[in-house]
């Protein structure tokens, strides 16, 4: 399977905004975006120019699969299984990414990271409703519980995601159980509860055309 192995920073540059792929470590002071406020590249630095309305809605589209760490063709298919869905499209969309196990996973502190859940559940480190799930785009549905499984509960890297949590950073829609690693998936996120930054509209528009 395809995945991305560049530098991380280097797509919040392009972007010109954090996008927090690294997670916590993205508000440590140490970003690149914040040592160099400008884009990738020899000329980078240097690059003035006046960006089109496809072009806008393309760095849109393009932040959205950067955030959630998804491949054209995948991102694709979201958009036409939000299409078919009942609703708003781009709202429909937005729901679909939140309910992917290896973001599910990163929102309850699980894991520092999408890209380190994406690992852990590869590795099989996971289980859903007490079966264990490798794939990192099983969509979660309401009701189910994810946990980690009991050979993987002394995980350092799953610990130190945990401690770096907080009451506060939970999100309405899941349920955390600290103590035993677990979680559950409440229900399907409002759009107004997903604190994401992306004009979903821009990646309507742009896939209308």
């Amino acid at each position: 399977m395809a995945r991305y192995i560049g530098a991380n920073c280097k797509l919040c540059r392009r972007e010109s905004e954090k996008l927090f792929l690294k997670g916590s470590k993205c508000s440590s002071g140490k970003c690149a975006l914040e040592r160099k406020g400008y884009a990738p590249g020899q000329h980078g630095k240097n690059k003035r120019f006046k960006v089109s309305e496809y072009g806008t809605q393309l760095r849109e589209k393009q932040k959205a699969r950067q955030i959630y760490g998804i491949f054209e063709k995948q991102f694709r298919n979201y958009f036409k299984k939000a299409e078919r869905e009942k609703g708003i499209t781009g709202t429909n969309l937005l729901k679909l990414l939140e309910r992917r196990l290896d973001n599910v996973v990163y929102r309850l502190g699980l894991a520092p990271s999408r890209k380190s859940a994406r690992q852990l559940i590869n590795h099989r480190h996971f289980m859903i409703n007490n079966n264990i799930v490798d794939i990192p785009s099983y969509l979660v549905k309401k009701g189910d519980i994810i946990k980690v499984k009991d050979k993987s509960k002394k995980l350092e890297l799953i610990h130190n995601s945990m401690k770096r949590i907080r009451e506060a950073k939970q999100y309405p829609w899941l349920s955390l159980n600290k103590a035993n690693l677990a979680g559950e998936f409440l229900d399907i996120p409002e759009r107004s509860d997903i604190p994401v930054q992306i004009n979903e509209k821009l990646i309507v528009e742009l896939y209308s055309k």
